[in-house]
């Protein structure tokens, strides 16, 4: 943020979701739930994966880093939510609302790469079998997911940047839960025709360089499955797949929404984050389990292990 005698803002009021203390309470239950269940969802995939030797391949190993992720990404913005659906005023520093800002893409641009990632080994599994130990080898994951970091940490700082040097002067009142650098703009006095700009130019970078990989992994999927004489092999084709469409389509569908959609500061730029960061980090442990029966069969004995060391 620039300095001197233009800034006068030391900090954000949230709208938050509603200002009905009786709805605030209902909404503090339901999303404890939701981060609870988040919460004990993803941790259970970490250790299944971790504890399972079956599941030790290229394929869980992105599995159980999505996992982490979703961890991260909900914590980011979950605390926070539901501290603020217990208080009455709802604030938040500027330098806190930027670290938001910050970690919310980190986690989020990871993910995307990540799930980038998780269609090309799908891809890899599918369409060429016999060279899938080559084409996915543990060397490589590890460096295809040390690099989803470093390209997103890259991309955040970027994006952070272009609200760093903004001027806050008069409107501290930001129409959303949470800190995103949609809702930041408008506050802004300062001309931010240039920082829409190159957000919306990264933001679209992003996208293609993330979503074009899945789309060209997924058509060559989509061949290669037709090929099959099987129905059987043609079904347990897809359902390795479907979990991972399922994942990509509630991901990108709501990101899209809220980053490349002019903020209007309407329930849709709330209900398209709380998707990303709130809802789909729930539902992926569910859709990889619910739809994997390695998974279920794995699930089964860590808990059954569990439960005996109380018995």
């Amino acid at each position: 943020m620039a300095s001197g005698n233009h800034s006068v803002i030391t900090e954000f009021v949230l709208i938050g979701l509603s200002s009905n203390p009786s709805v605030e309470a209902l909404l503090f239950v339901l999303f404890l739930a939701i981060y609870v269940l988040t919460t004990l969802g993803n941790l259970t995939m970490l250790l299944v994966i971790r504890t399972d030797a079956h599941l030790h391949t290229p394929m869980y190993f992105f599995l159980s880093n999505l996992s982490f992720l979703d961890l991260c990404l909900s914590s980011v913005t979950m605390p926070k939510l539901l501290k603020d659906l217990l208080s009455e005023k709802k604030t938040i520093s500027i330098e806190g609302c930027l670290t938001q800002v910050f970690f919310v893409f980190v986690t989020a641009g990871t993910e995307a790469f990540l799930l980038s990632m998780m269609a090309y080994d799908r891809y890899a599994a599918i369409c060429h079998p016999l060279l899938y130990g080559q084409m996915m080898s543990n060397e490589l994951c590890v460096k295809l997911v040390l690099l989803s970091w470093a390209l997103a940490s890259v991309n955040s700082v970027v994006i952070v940047l272009l609200a760093v040097n903004l001027d806050f002067c008069e409107s501290q009142t930001i129409h959303h839960y949470t800190c995103e650098l949609p809702s930041l703009f408008p506050l802004s006095c300062s001309d931010i025709s240039i920082n829409i700009d190159i957000l919306i130019v990264i933001t679209l970078l992003h996208v293609l360089g993330t979503f074009t990989p899945i789309f060209l992994s997924y058509i060559r999927i989509v061949s290669a499955i037709l090929s099959i004489s099987s129905t059987t092999g043609r079904s347990k084709a897809f359902s390795t797949c479907s979990s991972h469409l399922i994942a990509v389509v509630l991901f990108f569908g709501s990101g899209l929404v809220r980053y490349l959609m002019p903020t209007s500061g309407s329930s849709l730029d709330m209900l398209s984050s709380l998707q990303y960061s709130v809802v789909t980090p729930m539902l992926n442990p569910l859709i990889y389990s619910l739809k994997n029966v390695e998974v279920k069969v794995a699930v089964k004995k860590t808990w059954e292990k569990f439960l005996q060391h109380f018995r």
